[in-house]
């Protein structure tokens, strides 16, 4: 028995879903039609994957530009799954502020260990903390 929470079930599909688009070339319509196909998406918060899934795509091309500066190689020499987590990331930081800045890294972690390779979630924390530190800078502030 899985102890997921709905929320990680739904970042986890996100994931999958942006790997689907940048790697595959589907659309929303395809994306969604494969995620409900797929055991466990009946546990995941569809609301939140609906939205982080739809905001991380609209704003793929500002984020990557928000993620670009704190990457120590191209955009295009980040492996496919780590350029998703990392999209997926820079969208919560910038666009959910209600979500602790400390859940998202910690999420994008975990589905780094889950879906990236050896070292990835090193590199995923490392871009992740310092775009928080511009993104959440009065939250990192906070006592």
């Amino acid at each position: 028995m899985s102890s997921k929470s709905p929320r990680r079930r739904a970042r986890e599909f996100v994931i999958q879903g942006l790997y689907q688009w940048q790697v595959g070339g589907q659309d929303a319509a395809e994306i969604q039609v494969q995620a409900e196909g797929v055991a466990g998406f009946d546990k995941a918060d569809r609301e939140l994957y609906g939205t982080l899934l739809k905001e991380a795509r609209q704003n793929a091309e500002a984020l990557q530009l928000d993620l670009v500066p704190y990457i120590d190689r191209s955009w295009n020499e980040v492996s496919p799954i780590e350029r998703c987590i990392l999209l997926l990331g820079a969208c919560e930081l910038k666009l959910h502020p209600e979500t602790p800045y400390r859940v998202i890294i910690n999420e994008a972690i975990e589905l780094a260990k889950t879906f990236g390779g050896t070292d990835g979630h090193k590199f995923v924390n490392g871009v992740l903390d310092k775009l928080a530190a511009v993104l959440r800078a009065a939250e990192i502030r906070k006592p």
